[in-house]
C-alpha cells in the first residue's frame, strides 16, 4: 500500500473533484491535509493544489490529472 498526501483546502472543487478521483485508485492509501493549517504547506502550493504528495520520496503529481495518470503515479511508486 502507498501512502500519499492530497494537499487541497476546504471548498476546493478542483480538490473535491481529486478526492473521487483518488477514491478510484487501487493500492493508496490518501492521507488529505488543508494547506489553510500548515503555513510551510500554504506558501507552497497555495496556487498548485490539489497536489498529490509522497512523503519518502518527496514526488508530487499536480493538478490536472486523471485517474488513469494518478495511478500511474501511484504504480510509479511502487
Amino acid at each position: 500500500m502507498i501512502k500519499l498526501i492530497l494537499l487541497g483546502t476546504a471548498g476546493c472543487h478542483l480538490c473535491e473533484e481529486a478526492e473521487l478521483i483518488m477514491a478510484s485508485c487501487q493500492q493508496v492509501d490518501i492521507e488529505l491535509i488543508d494547506i489553510a493549517e500548515q503555513e510551510q504547506w500554504q506558501e507552497k502550493y497555495a496556487i498548485r493544489i490539489p497536489v498529490l504528495y509522497h512523503l519518502a520520496t518527496e514526488s508530487e503529481l499536480g493538478w490536472p490529472f486523471d485517474q488513469q495518470q494518478a495511478q500511474g503515479f501511484i504504480d510509479s511508486l511502487g
